[in-house]
């Protein structure tokens, strides 16, 4: 999921002929041979419906998941890279930029028993610092994840440190004013291996220096609801994915396993006051990944990684519409390619294509060329 800040100030992508220069930065002769790639993908792909995504950016091989987006100060946006799909890279955050990205940080600290570093979500706090989300369920399932927090000094990144461990697949980040609240989407119990929850953390006691140490498999006291997975024939039993709120304040999180949409009403202490299943319209979500919730709409973007598709779920009355969909494309010239992630930066949604997929999804295979999308909305 993705970091939920909404600027709607003028910043670097904020108009739609800005992002359309957005692209790879590459000789003439790649250009025409994506070009001819992409006129072939066009023709094969008989599933598109919607909006046309367009490219944002192509990353080489060793960029080879792009994942959780972040909105920072002065419009700057950052993008992690955990390259799951084949983590024989080093893992990076990347920031987008008018011709394709740049380097953020190139060596994030791994984790000392997987000797790997997995950023998933990113969320600027309101102390300055980056937080992001370190999924290790893939390379150990014994509670390895982390929340990490990147100490940024006039807009560049110093000290990486611990700030939370113990997660076992930690996953989206958001702040709502000064707390910090993260799925982990594997927080099973001991009488529910298809457990997942959603945490928070306060921000005065996120301190520089410490490090909070989450207590597996119990009901910690950091613990604001969780949640059981029905597992369908993927066999995927991850939970509680995306996350975000809405203009009342209230939190919402989609379940990658089985698609189904949560909503956490809370108590003006910030505990929970009613946990429900949102009733979405059909056709069923069989899969939600990341999401952003448009509060000036109360429109939720979802990531239906499953079936390749952007939806939108009016939060007022639960309908549910497509705004773009692909078929099992190689994601050339933007089309979705699994997407995870979605950023809102004004009028335009930003899409990270994961391109790493399940049984019975329709992308098919991990492939060449790894991209950012973006989608123009209405």
């Amino acid at each position: 999921m993705r970091n939920s800040s909404l600027c709607f100030a003028a910043a670097l992508l904020a108009s739609s002929s800005m992002l359309a220069s957005c692209g790879p930065q590459q000789s003439a002769e790649k250009k025409a041979v994506a070009q001819a790639t992409d006129q072939a993908a066009e023709t094969a792909d008989t599933a598109t419906q919607g909006a046309k995504p367009r490219l944002l950016a192509t990353f080489p091989d060793s960029l080879n998941t792009p994942d959780g987006l972040a909105l920072g100060p002065n419009g700057r946006v950052f993008l992690s890279i955990p390259n799951l799909a084949d983590n024989k890279y080093p893992a990076r955050i990347v920031e987008l930029t008018a011709t394709g990205y740049q380097p953020f940080i190139s060596h994030l600290p791994v984790e000392p028993a997987t000797k790997k570093a997995t950023p998933m979500d990113l969320a600027f706090g309101p102390d300055g610092n980056l937080y992001y989300a370190e999924n290790q369920y893939e390379n150990s399932k014994e509670y390895k994840s982390r929340l990490m927090r990147v100490l940024m000094r006039n807009g560049k990144p110093g000290a990486i440190e611990t700030a939370v461990d113990n997660f076992c697949l930690a996953n989206a980040t958001v702040w709502k004013g000064n707390t910090l609240y993260v799925t982990d989407s594997q927080w099973d119990m001991p009488d529910n291996d298809k457990g997942s929850a959603v945490m928070r953390f306060s921000l005065a006691e996120l301190k520089p220096g410490t490090t909070i140490h989450l207590k597996p498999k119990t009901q910690d006291p950091h613990v604001l609801a969780m949640f059981t997975t029905t597992v369908n024939e993927t066999g995927v039993d991850n939970g509680a994915d995306g996350l975000d709120y809405d203009s009342q304040g209230r939190l919402y999180t989609g379940f990658f396993g089985d698609g189904s949409f949560h909503r956490l009403t809370l108590k003006p202490d910030g505990s929970l006051a009613k946990q429900e299943v949102v009733p979405v319209a059909a056709p069923k979500i069989p899969c939600i990944d990341g999401l952003i919730i448009d509060r000036a709409t109360d429109k939720a973007y979802v990531c239906d990684s499953r079936l390749n598709s952007i939806d939108v779920i009016d939060l007022k009355t639960n309908a549910h519409t497509v705004l773009a969909r692909n078929g099992d494309t190689n994601g050339a010239g933007g089309r979705l390619d699994q997407p995870a992630e979605v950023l809102l930066k004004g009028k335009q949604l930003i899409v990270s294509d994961y391109d790493k997929p399940e049984k019975h999804f329709v992308n098919t295979k991990s492939d060449a060329p790894h991209t950012e999308s973006v989608i123009d909305l209405p």
